[in-house]
């Protein structure tokens, strides 16, 4: 079966606002985000692509611009069910009241329980996630062979509910998994299961650094809820 890398989009002026986007139009890349998506083609020049598959989101589009405009003829196909979680209600708010909110503790400590007003539950924003990359996974097999390889753009939950699938984790432990703006996770699939082969890597380190108050990311009592910022 073929090999999946997930590609988180780019750090986005919602990220840097301290916003939880989820499906607002119009939200762009910011600065460090373009840098990160001209940066792609490199990180994976050799690495022989099949297809691309994208969230629908401008955000995700912006950060695959690069690597189609260096290969041309790779085919991308949106997917719908690799769309950001439907955050409802929360959509276009604050993280900083979020936090406030009773659900945000529902959230981080029982999320396969939590369902955003207006909007969906996390645990069906998983499930469709996972539907969609067994359908790619048959799709690609087909057309390209049990070797190859895919890319899909998508969020950070969506990507952090997949790579617990894959781990056969339970969905209440994926807000352990942390996944920075335009990281890369690969996770091969298998007939009998799957590999996860990497996990957020974004070839730097310095989010691991101490923070200039003296604290570091694993100083952070909760999950970032639609991903975060990333570690700079």
């Amino acid at each position: 079966m073929p090999t999946l890398i997930l590609v988180r989009h780019g750090r986005s002026t919602a990220n840097t606002s301290g916003v939880l986007a989820g499906r607002t139009p119009h939200v762009a890349l910011d600065d460090q985000g373009v840098a990160q998506a001209a940066a792609l083609p490199g990180r994976l020049a050799r690495i022989p692509l099949a297809a691309a598959v994208t969230s629908p989101l401008q955000r995700c589009h912006e950060t695959l611009r690069p690597l189609l405009a260096e290969r041309p003829e790779l085919p991308l196909h949106v997917e719908e069910r690799v769309n950001e979680c439907d955050y409802g209600d929360w959509s276009g708010r604050k993280l900083a009241e979020l936090n406030d909110e009773p659900l945000m503790e529902v959230v981080q400590r029982h999320p396969s329980a939590a369902a955003f007003p207006g909007g969906e539950s996390m645990r069906g924003m998983q499930a469709r996630a996972v539907d969609a990359v067994r359908d790619w996974n048959a799709r690609i097999e087909a057309e390209h062979g049990p070797e190859a390889v895919y890319l899909m753009c998508s969020h950070g939950d969506v990507i952090k509910s997949l790579v617990a699938d894959a781990l056969g984790a339970h969905f209440d432990l994926f807000q352990r998994i942390s996944v920075e703006p335009c990281s890369v996770t690969a996770i091969r699939y298998t007939r009998l299961r799957p590999y996860l082969v990497r996990l957020g890597d974004t070839g730097d380190f310095a989010g691991l650094a101490p923070r200039e108050d003296g604290t570091s990311a694993a100083d952070d009592r909760d999950a970032a809820v639609g991903g975060g910022s990333g570690g700079s």
